[in-house]
């Protein structure tokens, strides 16, 4: 017997909640859930994946530290640098346009900077996403400022133990 696969849909009646964080960090059963898809999604990323871990692994951009697989919020992203409240996103070729409008949204609303690009620009163009994701790292940034401006009250979590 196969499992059946699992997709995400947004449904286009559900109001936006007043408050960003309402909806944004989760506890419980569901964290527990997204940490272990992070768990499995590191231990089988994808090609594109792979290919920009091996240029942000190890502090290689200008000794900034990324965790690969993390849960932040709500979300697991692909590529989070917790030091510059920055996370990079990889859209596969199927992925839902909506569904990534969304996380990216829900992230953005709480003060993190999202980074977004296909898969095929990875393994395209890297020098050219890597050059991107540099520039970003180097903007000032306050995240005080960032959070007041997002009406966030606490600190989004970046699962730390995410990095191998």
């Amino acid at each position: 017997m196969t499992a059946a696969r699992k997709t995400l849909g947004i449904s286009r009646d559900a109001a936006p909640k007043a408050d960003a964080k309402a909806s944004f960090n989760v506890t419980g059963a569901r964290l527990d859930t997204l940490k272990e898809r992070a768990k499995e999604q590191r231990r089988n990323p994808s090609e594109a994946q792979k290919a920009l871990w091996a240029e942000l692994s190890g502090s290689k951009l200008g000794g900034v530290k990324f965790i690969r697989q993390s849960v932040v919020g709500s979300t697991i992203v692909d590529f989070a640098c917790p030091s510059r409240w920055i996370v990079v996103q990889l859209s596969p070729e199927d992925s839902n346009p909506d569904v990534n409008e969304l996380q990216d949204r829900k992230l953005i609303e709480v003060g993190i900077r999202v980074l977004r690009f296909s898969e095929d620009e990875v393994l395209g163009r890297i020098e050219g996403v890597v050059r991107e994701i540099t520039t970003e790292l180097n903007v000032p940034f306050d995240k005080r400022s960032a959070r007041r401006k997002a009406g966030a009250t606490a600190a989004p979590r970046f699962d730390e133990g995410a990095e191998g």
